[in-house]
């Protein structure tokens, strides 16, 4: 079996969770599989003294498909 992980970014103004949500569902509209998701950093932007959005930074690992193209 083999593997990829990439990294993907979720920003939401309502939460980490939706964040890595956002992310991990954005992604699986093209990616299937996704069995994996680590969150690696966690930010907040801040606007006059208060948290505006949250930006995630998350790491997803799905299977390679064994199939071939011809």
């Amino acid at each position: 079996m083999v593997e990829k992980t990439i990294e993907l970014t979720g920003i939401s103004a309502n939460s980490v969770e939706e964040a890595v949500q956002l992310a991990i569902s954005r992604a699986g509209v093209t990616i299937e599989g996704i069995h994996t998701a680590h969150v690696e950093d966690i930010a907040a932007m801040v606007e006059a003294n208060r948290v505006v959005r949250w930006r995630v930074r998350v790491k997803v690992t799905f299977q390679v498909k064994d199939e071939l193209h011809e």
